[in-house]
């Protein structure tokens, strides 16, 4: 979804069976794209590649792209040109070794919500704590290792923006005024309603 100049949605999935999880990324946009027209896009979990890397790990691929071991590259549905982002849900087997390529100056963190996972080169690995988001120094490659147990691992990048950012509440803009502005449009009715597809 993006929200641009404004968009009212509902965050309640509709299950019956089983245990699901759920993550929300938010992505800024950059200052001249705040008030393009709000767009929704339903993206079902077969249009993300899963790309098997040999040691009996996974890669869902939901943006940017990885290399699989044939050496093609897979993209993930998801392409936002302003910001570049990579978005990764690794499924490592235990002790699996994965590396990432990723674009120099992009901002990269990794958030762990199953297993154990060690970040960074072989002679300064350290441990990032499940439920807990690990914000990664500047490189070309992030090298991940799970432990013995396997691990679950969302891995994200992005190129920065380098804009003031302003927040209040669900609103993000880069200044006050423009913060005052979207609350004025919401609460006048300016924002349009997403789509039933948003409630699952």
């Amino acid at each position: 979804m993006t929200a641009g100049r404004g968009i009212i949605h509902s965050e309640m999935p509709m299950q019956t069976d089983g245990c699901m999880r759920g993550f929300q990324l938010w992505i800024n946009l950059p200052s001249a794209r705040k008030m393009d027209p709000p767009n929704y896009r339903d993206i079902d979990a077969s249009e993300m590649p899963v790309v098997e890397c040999g040691n009996a790990s996974r890669v869902r691929v939901i943006a940017g792209s990885v290399v699989d071991p044939h050496g093609q590259r897979v993209r993930g549905p998801i392409e936002r040109p302003d910001t570049e982002p990579l978005f990764l849900d690794l499924e490592l087997a235990g002790d699996a070794f994965y590396t990432q390529a990723v674009d120099p100056g992009h901002h990269a963190f990794l958030y762990p919500y199953e297993g154990s996972v060690e970040v960074g080169p072989r002679a300064d690995r350290r441990a990032v704590p499940i439920d807990s988001a690990g914000i990664l120094g500047t490189g070309t490659q992030i090298e991940i290792q799970a432990g013995a147990h396997g691990a679950r691992v969302l891995l994200l990048a992005g190129r920065p923006l380098g804009e003031a950012v302003v927040q209040y509440g669900p609103f993000v803009m880069n200044t006050r005024a423009e913060i005052e502005r979207a609350i004025h449009d919401y609460q006048s009715g300016h924002f349009v309603t997403a789509p039933d597809e948003s409630v699952r």
